[in-house]
C-alpha cells in the first residue's frame, strides 16, 4: 500500500509521468545497455527492443501499477504481477538486477522530466518502484523454490529427441534432460524459455509453450518461424528451424506461466489462433487423461487448414472428450476441412454454457476481438484469461 504522504503526489503527477513514460522507458533502456551491453546480447529480446514493444510493456506496467495503487489502495494487481514474475523467473532474473534497473530508470526520469522531479516527487515514485519490485522479488523467489532451483537457476541442458515438421513454418521438438533424470510434469498451459547461441555470439532467449501432455516422459515445444529479414525478431526461430536437429542440446528453463487450467468441473472455452494453439493442446491432453467429462468448447482460427499446427492432433483430442466441441474458422477455406467455417472466428455465434471460464491465446487482435465478444455477452472479466507471446501490451490498458 502506498503511504499517505506519497499517494497525493503520485495522483497529481501520474498524468505527467504517464504521458512521458514511453520516452522515459526509451532513455532507460539506452542507459542500461550502454552500462551493461551483455543484457541486450544475452537477456533482453533484441527483436522486441528493435520494434519498441519492450519499452511499451515496461511503460504500461509501471503506469498501470501506479494507477492501481492510487485508485484501489486496498488491493494489489496480483494478476499483472504474477504474469511478470513468471516471465522473469523463466529468464533467470535475480533480485540484485532490480537495483540496477532502479539506478537507470530514475536517471531516465530525471533526464526526461528535469526540474519537475522535486525531492517529494522522486521519493513518491521511488516508493512506487520498490513496492512493485519487492512484490515481484517475493513472487519470483517462490517460483524458483517451487521449480527446485536457486534464484536465477532456472536453466538446464536438454537434448532434442525428435524433430517434426508440423506445417510449412512450424516445427515441433521433443526434449529430454541430458542427465537422464525425468523431465518432470508441468501445469497444462505453461511455457519454457529456450536460450539459443547465435552466429554473433549472442545467447538470445525466447519463450515457447509446452504443447504436449503434461506427464509425458518428454517435453514438446512447437516453434513458428518468424521471417523478418534483417529484423532480429525472427533470429531465434529461424536458427532453430535451420539448425536444430535430434541429438543437439538446447538450454531450457523450468516451466513457468500463469495461464493454467483451474481445478473443478466447470465448463471451459479454449480459444486460439495460429501458434496460439500450443498451450491449448497441453490443456486438452490433460483433460483427456485426468478429466475427460468436463464440458469444453474448443475454438481455433487460422489462415488455412494447412497453416493450422497440430490440426489432426487437436481434432483427435476433442473427439476423445465426450462433452467437447470443436469450432474451426479459416480465412481461406478448403475442402480438406469439412465442418469448418470461412472467415474470422466468431465466438458471438456460439452457445456458451453458464459459468464458462475462457482461455485465449493468439495474436493480440484476435484476443481483443474474442475478449470483447465475451464481455459483451456478459462473461465477467475475471473469467477471461489470456497468454501473450512476447511483451504483454495489455498491462497498461486492461
Amino acid at each position: 500500500m502506498l503511504s499517505e504522504q506519497s499517494t497525493p503526489v503520485v495522483r497529481a503527477t501520474l498524468p505527467v509521468v504517464g504521458a512521458a513514460i514511453g520516452e522515459i522507458a526509451g532513455v532507460f533502456y539506452t542507459r542500461l545497455f550502454e552500462d551493461r551491453p551483455e543484457l541486450l546480447r544475452d537477456l533482453f529480446n533484441r527483436g522486441n527492443q528493435a520494434n519498441g514493444e519492450q519499452q511499451k510493456a515496461l511503460a504500461g506496467s509501471i503506469a498501470a501499477f501506479a494507477g492501481l495503487l492510487v485508485e484501489h489502495p486496498e488491493s494489489r494487481p496480483d494478476a499483472m504481477l504474477a504474469r511478470i514474475a513468471h516471465k522473469h523467473a523463466s529468464l533467470g532474473i535475480t533480485s540484485d538486477q532490480y537495483k540496477l534497473v532502479h539506478q537507470h530508470l530514475f536517471a531516465a526520469i530525471v533526464e526526461v522530466l528535469g526540474d519537475a522531479v522535486t525531492p517529494a516527487v522522486a521519493a513518491a515514485w521511488d516508493e512506487v518502484y520498490w513496492l512493485m519490485a519487492n512484490a515481484l522479488i517475493a513472487l519470483e523467489t517462490r517460483l524458483y523454490q517451487e521449480s527446485g532451483g536457486a534464484e536465477g537457476g532456472t536453466w538446464r541442458p536438454m537434448e532434442i529427441v525428435e524433430r517434426r515438421e508440423e506445417t510449412s513454418d512450424t516445427v515441433s521438438f521433443l526434449l529430454r534432460r541430458t542427465d537422464g533424470t525425468p523431465t518432470g510434469a508441468f501445469r497444462p498451459g505453461q511455457y519454457v524459455s529456450v536460450q539459443v547461441q547465435l552466429p554473433d555470439g549472442a545467447r538470445q532467449i525466447r519463450q515457447y509453450s509446452l504443447s504436449g501432455a503434461p506427464r509425458d516422459p518428454y517435453w514438446r515445444i512447437t516453434v513458428k518461424r518468424v521471417r523478418a529479414g534483417a529484423d532480429p525478431a525472427g533470429e531465434v526461430s529461424s536458427r532453430l528451424h535451420e539448425h536444430a536437429r535430434p541429438g543437439d542440446t538446447l538450454t531450457v528453463s523450468a516451466p513457468f506461466g500463469d495461464l493454467v487450467l483451474p481445478a473443478g468441473d466447470g465448463p471451459l472455452l479454449l480459444a486460439s489462433a495460429g501458434i496460439g494453439v500450443t498451450p491449448m493442446l497441453s490443456m486438452l491432453h490433460h483433460l483427456a487423461a485426468q478429466d475427460p467429462t468436463r464440458p469444453v468448447l474448443v475454438v481455433h482460427a487460422d489462415r488455412t487448414p494447412a497453416d493450422h499446427p497440430h490440426r489432426e492432433e487437436q481434432r483427435r483430442l476433442v473427439e476423445a472428450l465426450p462433452n467437447a466441441r470443436l469450432h474451426l474458422w479459416y480465412e481461406e477455406l478448403a475442402t480438406s476441412a469439412p465442418g469448418a467455417s470461412a472467415g474470422r472466428a466468431d465466438v458471438g455465434a456460439l452457445e456458451l454454457p453458464d459459468g464458462v471460464t475462457a482461455y485465449l491465446c493468439g495474436p493480440l487482435p484476435f484476443m481483443r476481438a474474442v475478449r470483447g465478444d465475451l464481455l459483451y455477452r456478459g462473461l465477467p472479466a475475471h473469467s477471461v484469461h489470456y497468454e501473450v507471446f512476447g511483451p504483454d501490451l495489455w498491462l497498461g490498458t486492461e
